[in-house]
């Protein structure tokens, strides 16, 4: 790995913004680039919205669809390599997906593989975990809930993942208008997501950037208005170092769109990964095998 400057952004995807969160994302960008980021993380399902009602009708194609040739587009304009995830639909099966472009074009995408709560209405998991070259590092995408899956990380550790990313539309808890609500739900959404993720890094001496959906999408008529259900997400971005340290961080009072940047130092990634209690060295695989097996039966 050599060292990289990545921004996490962490933004709101409002229902019915398509034609809009594209500029959005393209002014992002802009921000980014004038911090020298080289690498650029947007949340989970930002182009199409976080299970919008009409999900499968926006759904498009990858990488021929019309938002994945914008998308490349900002990528060679900024000259970026890109991260955004959109509502994928192939042989009219919608997936949530998030793509990687680059100056060169379109690299890869992830699909989630497990879905929560209520995603299983809109979407179908995906089956592969790939690992993408970029050059100055290799990168692995993990999108919100299968994050709480460790062995997500692992492998993709053990393809080679130097970052892994992971974008969130996550619903963690709910606020109300009062400020004191506010600033109560961010900053335990900021204290859950270090509780989970700041391991993760460091288990798999990987370094891990996070960014999230910020804001109330719209409401979904299925659910009533306060129902933890609805996709309000109270945003937030970090970044974590292979040994589990917090190097950077969103405020804790108020959900609002906005952007951190940092500079993954390659000298951490060796330092921890030339220790002689490296996980991926010292484990007994041969001894796994049960975590293939199927324990809880319907």
């Amino acid at each position: 790995m050599q060292s990289i400057r990545v921004a996490a952004i962490s933004i709101n995807s409002p229902f019915d913004q398509l034609e809009t969160i594209l500029e959005v994302v393209d002014t992002w960008c802009g921000k980014a680039a004038s911090e020298g980021a080289e690498l650029v993380l947007f949340p989970e399902l930002l182009v199409h919205g976080h299970c919008t009602p009409n999900t499968w009708d926006l759904a498009e194609s990858i990488p021929d669809g019309p938002s994945t040739r914008q998308l490349i587009q900002l990528a060679q304009k900024h000259r970026q390599f890109l991260s955004v995830g959109l509502s994928e639909k192939e042989n009219d099966v919608v997936y949530n997906a998030q793509v990687l472009l680059g100056p060169s074009g379109y690299i890869g995408k992830q699909r989630k593989i497990h879905m929560s709560r209520d995603e299983v209405l809109y979407y179908k998991g995906g089956l592969e975990m790939p690992v993408f070259d970029i050059g100055k590092c290799k990168i692995g995408t993990i999108i919100c809930y299968d994050n709480q899956f460790p062995e997500v990380a692992r492998i993709l550790a053990l393809r080679g993942a130097d970052v892994l990313l992971m974008p969130h539309a996550a619903r963690v808890k709910m606020w109300t208008d009062d400020t004191a609500s506010m600033a109560t739900a961010r900053k335990h959404t900021h204290e859950y997501f270090t509780s989970c993720y700041a391991q993760r890094a460091r288990e798999n001496a990987c370094f891990a950037v996070l960014a999230n959906q910020a804001g109330r999408a719209g409401y979904v008529d299925l659910y009533p208005d306060d129902s933890p259900n609805q996709p309000h997400h109270c945003g937030g971005a970090l970044v974590f170092a292979p040994d589990g340290e917090k190097l950077a961080s969103t405020q804790e009072q108020v959900v609002e769109d906005e952007m951190i940047v940092c500079e993954l130092d390659a000298t951490r990634l060796a330092t921890e990964r030339s220790l002689p209690n490296y996980t991926l060295r010292t484990r007994r695989p041969e001894l796994f095998a049960e975590l293939a097996i199927e324990q809880v039966r319907s």
